[in-house]
């Protein structure tokens, strides 16, 4: 029997950091909280980086291997310990987007080499 290739879903987004908070957002992330990290893990995400632009800005990366990326982002959403990861960050952050969905600006990718 061949196994079934998994789908790897990459994505990149970008958010503004405020230079006010960037090192409590450094400092958050150099020890990131167990539970989160677990967190991430279970819902399907793999090889997650954040990156500082020297204009104030986070540029993530992330490959999602999982079968219902909705789905997954609504588990990690209701998981309590990510809630207050969340609280802790996110006075951190200025959105790039319109959309009251989404808090990262999603981009589009147009170029890929494996």
């Amino acid at each position: 029997m061949i196994p079934k290739k998994r789908t790897i879903k990459r994505f990149t987004q970008l958010i503004n950091v405020k230079p006010e908070k960037l090192e409590v957002y450094k400092k958050l992330h150099a020890n990131p909280w167990p539970c989160v990290i677990k967190k991430i893990k279970e819902c399907n995400i793999r090889n997650y980086t954040i990156s500082l632009t020297p204009d104030y800005q986070l540029f993530a990366y992330f490959e999602y291997t999982g079968e219902n990326f909705e789905q997954d982002m609504k588990k990690m959403a209701a998981d309590e310990c990510t809630q207050k990861w969340w609280k802790e960050t996110a006075p951190c952050q200025e959105r790039l987007t319109d959309d009251p969905d989404e808090w990262w600006l999603n981009l589009e990718e147009v170029f890929h080499l494996d």
